[in-house]
Formats: C-alpha cells, structure tokens, sequence
C-alpha cells in the first residue's frame, strides 16, 4: 500500500537520526493501533542511510522472543553473538555495546508489552542505557500503542525509564487536508458524501483508510457493504483492540461506549440505560484510557456540571454504534439487514462526524484558539461551533448541518443572544456567523 503523507513526521525522525551521529537517541513515540506508527518509522528510517532493525515485541516467553529477536540483529547487524541471549537485558547490552563503535537505527515495537513478559525489563533497560549511551551512536526508537502503559513506563517520575527519553511524540490520524489528497488519489470526481463518508468510518487512522481504498470502497455503500461483508476485518477490530485493555471488566466498558455512540450521554441517561453507577468507569475511559472526552459548554469553568460524553475517535463511534450493538445480527450473518440498517440511519449518526470533521480542519487552517460546543443547561439552546481567536479579538458562531435548508440565521442569532447572556466578557469581541455544511468540507 502506497505510504502517503507524514512528511513532518519524517523530516523529524531523520533530524534526530542524524543527531544520533554525535549523541545517543532515546525516541519514544506513542499512537493508537492502527494508526500508521511502524509504516511510518519504516518509511523514515528504512531508507540505506544506516542499518535499520525492526524488533516486534509479542508476547511470549521472554526466553523465546529473545531467541526471535537475537537472529534479527544478527543477521541485519553482522553481529557474532556468543551464544544465545536468555533475557532481553543480555540482548540490549550487545546492541548498547555494539552501537559505540557503529551507527544503526533499532526499533523496540510494542514495547509496553514487557509489562506483562517481564516487568523487570524497565529498570534493566534503564541500567544499560544510563552505562552506554554517553559513548553510544544509536537511534533507538521505542514505540507503543497503549497510551496508559507507555505513558505510566516513560512519563510517570516514578518508574525507572523516566528522563530517560530524549524526544516524544504522539502520531494523530490524517489531517483532514490529508485524507482529501488521498480520497481524490483513488475517485478524482470525489463528492462531499464521498468524504464525509471516509471520515465517518475511518476517522482518518491509516488502517482503515487503507482498508477501504484498497477495497475500491470509495461512497457510502460501498463502505458499508465492505464491513458489513463475510470475513471483514473491520467487525473485529474494536475487540481486538479494545478487550485486552479492558480486562475483565470489558464488557461493561463496551456497553457504556455502545450507549454513549448511541447518543446516552450524561451520566444520568447512562445510569438509568445500563443500571450500574457509571462514574468510575467514565472516569477510567476518560483519564487512563483516553477513549471519551467529557464536553462542557465553551467557556463554562471546569468545576461546572454542565458537561456531555463523547467519542472523540470516529471509528470506535461507528463500530459501537453499528457494529458492536448489533452483534447478534453478525454473528447470524444477517450482513444485508445490518446493511439497510446502517444506511437508513447514517445521514444523522453522521452529522456529530460532520461536526468533528469542521473541529479538525479549523484546527490545522485557521487560527483559532479555541473551539467548541455551547448548550445551556436546559439544553434547549445549542450552537454546534464556537471559535475564538483572542489574539485577532474575534469570536465566531457556526450551526453545522448535512442539510443547509434545516439552516436558519435568525435562529442562530437568537442562540448567540443567549450565548452573550451567559458570556457578556465576549460581547464586544469581533463577530462572525454561518452555516457550515457538507459542501464547505
């Protein structure tokens, strides 16, 4: 599959690879699964300038990875290693050893991994790089996909790694201007519906991008009709990704999440839905997790009870909504009812995707600060888009709709009239108003 975009990414990646010529690299990038991180480093690194070793971390015993992982080096490194490495801190030592007298780029992929192979690998892998890297060539690049564990093992000043790093980033989905450029690549005569589509289902991660592409699945029913097909991948993602994280307890997760993407999302709505107290989980999918952001009305101070759940990640929106919830339909391979369901329903589940999608792209073409949503507490009044750009004294009202005809101005403006009731400090701040909608993507 064509690797497309990422070119900061890249140019960053090479600028420390180069640096490494002269001081040791200790680079730790995180990302969610599927979102492109090893294609990424690959396409980066794996370009002849020096060597490039791509060591996987699967779980296993540690005596058997090592075994996997020494015949890598070895045969990319030209390394004679007297016998074999028992434990992944006999490995680590020849490549620290070998790396003061030779550059190479290797690459620990999944590394959070060793908390469940051996959790001791932290501490010794910390030991080494502290007694190596002074004298060492190397650009070592350990990447993750489980923001909790990676960010608990490098970032958390209580475990041995912290510090140790010496760059970080985490690796987003395409920008939207991205997926554009990719989507017109495969179908140049596009529509909005098009678009709207592949943002809705994909939320723009690589793998389901590719997914879909490489399908030739390029509308709206034809995305539908390839995950909703006989042997998708597609329908097992979310608990192949998910489940693992979860542990035990993943069944409630899933549910609280199948209820939030079917649009319970207050606390109270999901207590009374699922019957449990939820806070604790909610809190949990928030802060550890990372996969629901609480939503308060734009400007509203942080201790306020205002607030909304939500699924900021478009694909886990759509496989809670779709699939997840009719799983039963699935598991009776009943593909063309699923079908006719998804499509009857997907002009209003995609309107929140619509809204997310004007999110992103303010974010990477405007300068707007800050951005989001207004309702009061009745939630009788609701704006969909609020921008600010202080520093132009600007501040700009949006009503996001599929349909422009459901648009009314004067309507907007009733809404910005309470909105200033509740935020007088913003009233004499430059003002902008519209409609945005599908034909403005």
């Amino acid at each position: 599959m064509k690797f497309f975009g990422r070119q900061e990414e890249v140019e960053m990646l090479r600028r420390w690879r180069d640096v490494s010529a002269e001081e040791a690299q200790f680079v730790v990038i995180t990302g969610r699964r599927r979102v492109g991180k090893t294609a990424l480093l690959r396409n980066a690194l794996d370009d002849g300038v020096i060597p490039y070793v791509h060591l996987p971390i699967t779980r296993q015993s540690e005596r058997m990875l090592c075994r996997e992982l020494q015949a890598e080096v070895e045969q990319i490194l030209n390394l004679g290693i007297l016998g074999t490495c028992e434990t992944f801190s006999d490995l680590f030592k020849v490549i620290m050893k070998a790396s003061q007298t030779r550059r190479f780029t290797v690459v620990l992929d999944e590394f959070q991994e060793f908390d469940r192979i051996n959790d001791a690998v932290f501490s010794q892998v910390a030991a080494i790089w502290d007694e190596y890297h002074s004298s060492s060539k190397i650009n070592l690049v350990v990447c993750g996909s489980i923001n909790r564990l990676m960010n608990k093992i490098f970032f958390n000043d209580g475990e041995p790694l912290y510090g140790r790093n010496t760059a970080s980033f985490t690796l987003k989905a395409f920008k939207v201007t991205l997926l554009k450029q990719i989507l017109s690549e495969f179908k140049p005569d596009y529509t909005p519906e098009d678009l709207l589509a592949l943002w809705t289902v994909t939320g723009g991660v690589a793998r389901y991008v590719n997914m879909m592409t490489g399908a030739r699945a390029l509308t709206r029913r034809q995305m539908v009709n390839t995950i909703f097909s006989p042997g998708s991948s597609y329908l097992s993602e979310g608990r192949a990704i998910l489940a693992e994280e979860f542990g035990p307890d993943y069944g409630i997760y899933f549910t609280i999440l199948s209820a939030i993407a079917s649009g319970a999302t207050t606390t109270a709505e999901l207590k009374n839905l699922i019957g449990v107290d939820v806070n604790g989980y909610l809190t949990k999918l928030e802060e550890q997790y990372q996969l629901v952001s609480k939503k308060q009305p734009i400007f509203d101070k942080p201790t306020g009870k205002n607030c909304h759940y939500q699924i900021d990640d478009c694909f886990f929106r759509f496989w809670f909504r779709f699939v997840f919830k009719y799983r039963g339909y699935i598991e009776l391979e009943r593909y063309e009812q699923l079908r006719e369901i998804t499509l009857r329903d997907f002009d209003v589940f995609s309107g929140y995707a619509l809204e997310r999608y004007f999110h992103w792209k303010f974010t990477e073409t405007t300068s707007y600060a800050k951005m989001g949503a207004w309702w009061d507490r009745k939630g009788s009044e609701e704006i969909d888009l609020v921008c600010e750009d202080e520093l132009g004294g600007e501040i700009a009202f949006f009503e996001v709709k599929r349909d422009p005809e459901r648009y009314s101005d004067a309507r907007l403006r009733e809404k910005i009239e309470k909105f200033f009731e509740k935020n007088p400090e913003k009233r004499n701040l430059r003002q902008k108003s519209g409609l945005l909608s599908i034909a403005d993507m």
